[in-house]
């Protein structure tokens, strides 16, 4: 029998997915750690763990440590300690070396966290990536942007999902930003030089430092188009085939990055580029399962269940890499303005539009609305997921997704 901590200071839904899955795993007495009341917790959820305690906040490596030692009074000592969460990543791996608990240790988990820092690990093992800066004054991001010209790409150093990132075309955009957020000793940006390209993730299980699975995706357009434009309904295209010549670039250098930076086994989540030369280069990686519905667009390509999978992974038992059966793809719909849902249009056009139909190739949605306040994430107000053996099939839905749908907001 393991004795495991899952650390979840709040349960949104995906969280609370892994955390029922791991709880439901042979062999394994599961206690959570939460910023919530037990009685706050689901059902399902309460009558899975072993136990759990609450903390004022489940971000602090001091209450996180007091909650697992007080879990092992309860189930015995606890042997494994985890975390979905990338805010989560530093901290609990403070309380492993605290407690002797195995797992990822604290300069690895630094290397995942502060974006500066992981590039310049990389950089240094030959792993190509972009050139960075971290600026805590206006000159020293003003001699940046003299080095390596414009465009710019800023973002904070501990960043996840995109938050707070944007780009600065010249010299004007720089001084807007200067103005609005002077970067300081107390307050230092990421500043990047801006690659151009095609951008996908590379989602990989390594296990005692081997990769022994990996899915590849591809972002249509990138993540920082959709930033710019909140009008845009994006995409993530899983194609069926990934070993083909067209992916040799990033199957070369995942690995290598991810060994620079101390992984020994883990789920990981890499985002890189291939430029219009062919070469690729890692944009940046994240120790933990892929967000913006990844997760589950894996378990459709492979017929797996990621989230069982991955506690299994991470309390030890290894994995089995599963084939990939299918070609997968997302729409994020979003709405075009701000404010609330006020209608949808095309959702009574799609069973004729996509495929043979929605039943045939529609796999799981969560469509706007009306009255639905507007979301403020990039992942958008909704998201349709479809799945097909050929890979042209669900680019064509898509396409079609994407043109027949529209959210209007007021």
């Amino acid at each position: 029998m393991v004795v495991a901590a899952f650390v979840a200071p709040y349960l949104l839904e995906t969280t609370a997915r892994f955390v029922d899955a791991a709880a439901r795993l042979r062999g394994v007495q599961l206690g959570l750690v939460t910023s919530e009341p037990a009685e706050a917790l689901p059902p399902r959820l309460r009558e899975a763990i072993a136990a759990h305690w609450r903390v004022d906040d489940a971000f602090d490596a001091g209450q996180i440590a007091g909650a697992v030692q007080g879990l092992g009074a309860q189930l015995g000592p606890v042997e494994r300690i985890l975390a979905i969460l990338e805010q989560l990543q530093v901290p609990v791996a403070q309380v492993r070396e605290h407690l002797g608990i195995p797992g990822m240790d604290v300069a690895t988990a630094h290397n995942f966290r502060d974006k500066a820092r992981m590039k310049s690990v990389m950089r240094a093992a030959g792993v190509p990536c972009a050139r960075h800066r971290l600026a805590d004054s206006a000159a020293a991001a003003a001699g940046f942007a003299d080095e390596v010209g414009f465009p710019l790409v800023v973002k904070p150093p501990a960043g996840a999902g995109a938050k707070s990132t944007f780009r600065l075309d010249d010299a004007d955009d720089l001084w807007v930003w200067l103005q609005s957020a002077p970067p300081s000793p107390d307050r230092v940006a990421l500043l990047e030089e801006f690659l151009t390209g095609d951008e996908g993730s590379y989602d990989s299980v390594m296990v005692d430092g081997q990769v022994v699975w990996h899915s590849i995706s591809r972002y249509l357009p990138t993540p920082l188009e959709v930033l710019r434009n909140p009008w845009i309904q994006w995409m993530v295209l899983m194609p069926r085939e990934i070993g083909g010549s067209e992916y040799d670039g990033i199957r070369a250098v995942a690995p290598a990055a991810l060994r620079a930076l101390g992984l020994d086994t883990g789920l990981t989540h890499l985002e890189w580029f291939r430029r219009p030369d062919g070469t690729v280069a890692v944009s940046e990686v994240a120790v933990r399962p892929p967000g913006a519905q990844i997760s589950s667009m894996l378990c459709y390509a492979h017929d797996l269940d990621i989230y069982s999978d991955w506690g299994r992974l991470m309390l030890g038992g290894g994995f089995d890499p599963p084939e990939r059966r299918y070609a997968v793809g997302a729409l994020y719909v979003r709405g075009q303005g701000t404010g609330q849902v006020r209608a949808v249009h095309g959702l009574d056009r799609l069973a004729g539009r996509v495929g043979g139909g929605v039943d045939d190739i529609v796999v799981e949605s969560r469509l706007p609305v009306v009255g639905q306040q507007s979301s403020t994430s990039y992942e958008g107000d909704g998201w349709v997921i479809v799945r097909h053996p050929d890979t042209a099939v669900v680019t064509d839905a898509l396409q079609r997704l994407v043109t027949g749908i529209r959210v209007e907001m007021g």
